[in-house]
């Protein structure tokens, strides 16, 4: 059963805890050993790293310099290749902070599945995000505290499955980040609380953009079936990504929200496939649009593209009765004219990297365990119900893509094989379901 979500109804934000990395008794008697995944007297972080691309490597690394007693204990990919190609760069990388035995390396369909049996108690799930629902429900199931890559589903079923292994994590006192470090940018924490104590007055509107370049694709060789095709560039097929809009714009989504405290009441969009038409780039779009309405009338316009040797912009303006915040650029305009001392947009991303990592760490070492599972899933089911409106040429409320869509584009895959691609979405005769 899913738990109740007013239409564009917002969600209060927490605070994040910064606690030391030294563990009092009464902490641990009353915390730490509560959870399954902890042994008598041990805080020591065991990561499982599931899923070993750039990104997920990358986390783990994140992870290992975020707080002390942190190791990587087992690593786990659906390719060798993968595997042979990490293993060594992240021994080197980690020195001591690499604890990977050949026992603990796993390939296949069910690598996760051995991953998650071993004694590691922190899991870093970055696999295709169509594999996430999955693999979440898996951790949970299996004791484990989880870091998330984004996004988290790319579909309205999948985002249900998400909130409930929320749920259910929180019934096990586990923890659960997702990779929308925004969230843990010392610029971005300052200026969402200035916005939300009133310094820009109240919101009437707001932009976002997440308009960049091409990314990665790899050529198809004549021994990959079609499923492996498609997982090896998983970025180009819905039921693996979401198309870009959920993948990678997310992140101005998703800060969107959080400065509004809100989730959209609906939206129109449009979208396309301008540039990227080669059949090698799977059936997403390479441009999106959209109008969102939220809540008292605002009125939000995001745009995303991908496309090179264009005029790159990447962020949010929310514009307010008595001033505007570029969240990006870290300031605020108006009458109470700011600029944040920290480091804005991606001057300060490394840090954001590594914080998210460090909060839920010492969230689990308090205790608290933070668990960010349902609001990263909000978070996508806002890019999510945006891509339906563009592929079908329809309007879609929040209601809809929430409670009743029947889209599912999770598969439950153990082997390759065939696996024909979807028609390139076209509004007016892609149904809305």
């Amino acid at each position: 059963m899913m738990a109740e979500s007013k239409p564009g109804g917002g969600i209060p934000r927490r605070d994040f805890l910064k606690t030391t990395a030294t563990v009092t008794a009464a902490t641990m008697a009353g915390g730490l050993l509560s959870s399954g995944v902890w042994a008598q007297g041990d805080d020591k972080i065991r990561i499982a790293l599931i899923g070993c691309g750039g990104r997920g490597c990358g986390a783990a690394a994140n992870a290992a310099a975020s707080a002390e007693n942190v190791e990587l204990y087992a690593m786990a990919d659906l390719f060798q290749d993968h595997m042979d190609d990490k293993l060594p760069k992240m021994q080197e990388a980690l020195g001591e902070q690499f604890n990977v035995t050949p026992e603990r390396c796993f390939v296949g369909f069910d690598a996760y599945q051995r991953a998650l049996a071993t004694d590691a108690n922190y899991v870093i799930l970055a696999t295709p995000p169509g594999f996430r629902p999955q693999h979440l429900r898996a951790a949970v199931e299996a004791g484990k505290h989880v870091f998330m890559e984004k996004p988290v589903a790319v579909c309205p079923t999948g985002v249900r499955h998400v909130i409930e292994s929320g749920e259910m994590a929180t019934a096990k006192s586990l923890g659960i980040m997702a990779g929308t470090q925004y969230r843990h940018h010392p610029c971005f924490l300052d200026l969402v609380k200035r916005v939300h104590d009133g310094q820009i007055g109240r919101i009437t509107a707001a932009q976002s953009y997440y308009n960049t370049g091409t990314l990665w694709k790899h050529g198809r060789q004549e021994s990959w079936t079609d499923l492996e095709w498609q997982i090896r560039n998983w970025l180009y097929f819905t039921w693996l990504a979401g198309d870009h809009i959920v993948e990678q714009a997310i992140h101005h989504i998703d800060t969107t929200n959080w400065f509004l405290n809100a989730w959209p009441v609906e939206c129109v969009a449009t979208g396309g496939r301008q540039l990227r038409t080669d059949p090698a780039y799977g059936h997403i779009y390479d441009h999106f649009s959209v109008d969102y309405l939220y809540p008292d009338g605002v009125k939000v316009t995001h745009m995303c593209r991908q496309m090179d040797n264009c005029e790159n912009r990447l962020g949010e303006i929310i514009i307010g009765t008595d001033g505007v915040c570029d969240g990006m650029g870290g300031t605020i305009t108006g009458k109470n004219a700011y600029t944040s001392p920290e480091k804005p947009g991606f001057q300060g991303i490394g840090v954001a990297y590594v914080r998210e990592h460090g909060d839920l760490i010492d969230s689990i070492r308090a205790g608290r365990p933070l668990n960010e599972a349902r609001e990263v899933a909000l978070t996508c089911l806002t890019g999510i119900m945006a891509r339906m409106a563009a592929y079908t040429g329809k309007k879609v409320t929040w209601e809809f893509a929430l409670n009743e869509s029947k889209l599912n584009l999770m598969k439950d895959i153990t082997a390759f094989g065939d696996m024909p691609v979807d028609e390139v979405a076209a509004p007016g005769r892609t149904p809305l379901v």
